[in-house]
């Protein structure tokens, strides 16, 4: 393998990857080396080795390549006897048992085989503050896992053994915390040592100056969280523990830092409270009875939900607030407009803005409506108010409370859910359930991860992954909720399924979990993103392909891209990767190298993360960086130009196009697989210019979803589909496709509103 010194590769969307360089020409020649004379196939893809795992990117995604850090990393050298020779791991499956490390590093991994179940005693070997080493006593096995992975109790005893420690021992424990960015456990071995009376007066001189130093480092790392739960909304808990910030010893930037966001709380109550006031001033100064009492009706309203997430949708009337050459009706207009449109679609006429109120209400009507012709009288009240328009209703539906309510919260569960869901047709219902991050708002979007559980586990399991398992005060402390997730957890298998089925029932089951849970919680839905483990992650790989459309980015831990996946991998270059697998899982990276290396290859946004001596594993080790790739990516709601691939008659929506009535000759059904001859149906979608967009499609009938994100309604659209132009006067935007289109989709952020349906002709092969 060609590697070179350590290294700092700095990729296009930010991310920077640490440590030994190589290069490949694909995943499945690990450990055959690149052709250093140039010669066979040019080698695009770029590895990472960083001791505890290889990351692969493609090399076009390369932003440069610069000198690694020269820190020398502390490392403890744990004595064991490892098996040399013997029997030797080369493949390992879900463990049947593994028992926590003892105060020796030791621990017994049990995994089934051909023989039955086999009990491997490992040790720890190497201790660093990012990786440790365990291998095999009784049979030959090297792996890596993270440092974090460690139970802090169990870390410090291999780190400082079972006797008392002295002040060097301690030293060195708190500079491979240091290393670690634990510089509160730092901070307790020098206090030890400052407490020992053993150590003189001249020793403890000497550490002052790294006390001090640490407790800046701890007092930074502190406010820096604080702002990471602050860009997650949790405004409460922040204010609270900035109130309580320790002072003492800490430097006077890192205090101003504190006073300063403190002040901005405190401005932004002091602003909400004063808008509020001058709100109420303005709608007594309004001559007519009936408009100023349902002003104020808004405006109450408004002042009680308000916060510095929904603020800013007061941003434009604040700037008229005191402005007398306005008359105060149409400030109040501006306030109220600007809280159901957004402050950038503020107007003046109070008239329209009370109306949009209205509408809200309707809006949640229509959702709760059991049948068409219910709907259908709520519509026709909507078409009577000013604020039915189109282009007012598309941003009051965006800018709403979820329109429909979810069901109670479990109790004792702190805000986590299960919902009942009913799928189309006649296919059993089902559930999904979800977990809110804290001080979840309604007013407020939030990015939300679709978790797909594999058959050893359920939903609920799943969610304990991604977002922490419930402790005794019935709150998650996972990163989830630390980073203002929502996490949605569908049960999308049948009762004791082994294997992924690439079914309708599964599909629908994700798909329809998703639609459902954007109607009842506030997810942003440009911030989906798919993620799954084991035959969940094959789901999910699977999945991600047939509906890129859907998702900012697919995540698949210790899955497999089987089947349709083959068919569909051009489906990936609108659709990040991130996929996590093991060496010692079977043949998965030699399997997975066939898609891999094609995404790499065409330089699509793909990370593949190899763990070093892992088998099939649920990567705990991996989720903080699981979480900082996906705050990189957003879904694209319009991209100019796609081509996707399709093969199944339910993989028949993509972006703005929708396909029906499939050509027999490319349907394959997946009970029948594998298919003689696949050719799968291309699906083409390319605006050339300004307003001007063509679709291609095999299907019987097409289906263009036109919204703003696309054309602009005020000018002439040139639509041409299947060699077909349609007539610019059929498109007109329309309050009813906006409607029905967020109520069975659920994006109100990109509902279509206006559809056009064409024929079409169905092309030869």
């Amino acid at each position: 393998m060609a590697t070179a010194h350590a290294e700092d590769l700095v990729l296009r969307d930010g991310r920077v990857l640490s440590g030994k360089l190589g290069i490949v020409t694909g995943l499945a020649d690990i450990p055959k080396a690149a052709d250093p004379e140039g010669g066979g196939p040019i080698p695009l893809i770029v590895f990472v080795d960083d001791e505890l795992r290889r990351t692969f990117v493609p090399k076009r995604l390369i932003r440069e390549i610069r000198p690694g850090s020269a820190e020398v990393l502390e490392r403890y050298h744990l004595p064991q006897r490892v098996a040399a020779a013997g029997m030797t791991i080369a493949s390992v499956g879900l463990p049947v048992r593994v028992t926590p490390f003892d105060e020796f590093g030791r621990r017994i991994f049990t995994l089934m085989t051909a023989s039955g179940r086999l009990d491997v005693i490992q040790g720890i070997t190497e201790l660093t503050p990012r990786w440790l080493r365990v291998q095999g006593i009784t049979h030959v096995w090297d792996m890596r896992m993270a440092t974090t992975s460690l139970p802090r109790d169990v870390l410090e005893r291999l780190l400082l053994g079972r006797e008392k420690p002295d002040p060097e021992a301690r030293k060195k424990a708190a500079r491979f915390y240091i290393q670690m960015q634990r510089y509160e456990d730092a901070l307790a071995q020098l206090q030890a040592i400052l407490d020992d009376p053993s150590v003189s007066a001249e020793a403890k001189a000497d550490l002052q100056s790294s006390f001090q130093v640490l407790k800046q480092l701890s007092a930074r790392r502190i406010l820096e969280e604080l702002k990471f739960r602050r860009a997650a909304g949790q405004h409460r808990t922040v204010s609270t523990l900035l109130q309580q910030f320790p002072t003492e010893g800490v430097a006077g930037d890192i205090l101003q830092e504190v006073r300063e966001i403190l002040e901005e709380y405190q401005k932004q109550g002091e602003q909400a409270e004063g808008l509020i006031t001058r709100l109420r001033e303005l709608v007594a100064q309004i001559d007519e009875t009936a408009l100023r009492k349902e002003a104020a009706e808004a405006v109450e309203e408004i002042a009680a939900r308000l916060s510095p997430d929904t603020l800013p949708r007061l941003a434009t009337f604040s700037q008229f607030a005191e402005d007398t050459t306005v008359p105060a009706e149409e400030r109040v207009a501006l306030a109220i407009s600007g809280w159901y449109l957004g402050a950038d679609r503020a107007i003046r006429r109070l008239l329209i803005g009370l109306s949009l109120r209205r509408v809200r209400d309707l809006i949640l009507e229509y959702f709760a409506a059991q049948d068409a012709l219910a709907r259908n009288e709520v519509l026709q009240r909507i078409l009577s108010e000013e604020g039915g328009a189109p282009n007012y209703l598309a941003y009051v539906l965006e800018g709403m409370e979820p329109p429909l309510p979810p069901p109670p919260p479990v109790p004792d569960k702190g805000d986590f859910f299960e919902v009942d869901l009913r799928l189309p047709g006649e296919l059993p219902p089902t559930q999904y359930y979800v977990q809110l991050p804290p001080e979840y708002q309604p007013l407020r979007r939030y990015p939300a991860i679709v978790v797909l559980h594999g058959a050893e586990g359920d939903p609920r399991t799943e969610i304990d992954w991604w977002a922490g398992e419930v402790n005794e005060k019935g709150v998650r402390l996972g990163q989830a909720g630390r980073r203002g997730y929502i996490v949605v957890a569908p049960a999308w298998t049948a009762e004791r399924q082994q294997k992924y089925q690439y079914s309708l029932r599964e599909h629908l089951a994700v798909v329809e979990a998703l639609r459902d849970a954007l109607k009842r919680f506030s997810i942003d839905s440009d911030r989906v993103y798919l993620a799954g483990h084991f035959m969940g992650a094959d789901a999910a790989w699977d999945i991600g392909l047939a509906h890129p459309s859907l998702w900012a980015g697919v995540i698949p831990i210790s899955g497999r891209s089987d089947r349709f996946c083959a068919l569909y991998w051009q489906n990936a270059a609108l659709l990040p990767f991130y996929v996590v697998m093991g060496e010692f899982d079977g043949t998965i990276v030699a399997d997975n190298a066939r898609d891999l290396d094609r995404y790499f290859n065409h330089a699509y946004d793909t990370t593949a993360v190899e763990y070093r001596g892992r088998g099939r594993d649920g990567f705990s080790d991996e989720i903080l960086r699981i979480f900082d790739w996906m705050e990189r990516f957003r879904r694209q709601a319009a991209p100019p130009e796609f081509l996707v691939r399709t093969a199944r008659i339910w993989d028949n929506f993509f972006w703005y196009v929708q396909v029906e009535d499939f050509p027999p000759a490319v349907i394959i059904d997946p009970a029948s697989w594998p298919p003689a001859n696949p050719v799968p149906m291309q699906i083409r979608g390319r605006l050339t210019q300004a307003n001007t967009l063509f679709v291609q499609s095999g299907g019987g009938q097409t289906t263009v979803r036109l919204n703003p994100d696309l054309v602009d309604f005020e000018q002439r659209i040139a639509l041409t589909v299947n060699g077909r132009r349609v007539d610019p006067r059929e498109i007109r935007p329309s309050a009813e496709t906006i409607l029905e289109d967020a109520r069975l989709y659920g994006d109100r952020q990109h509902p279509a509103w206006v559809n056009v349906v064409v024929g079409g002709r169905r092309p030869t092969r």
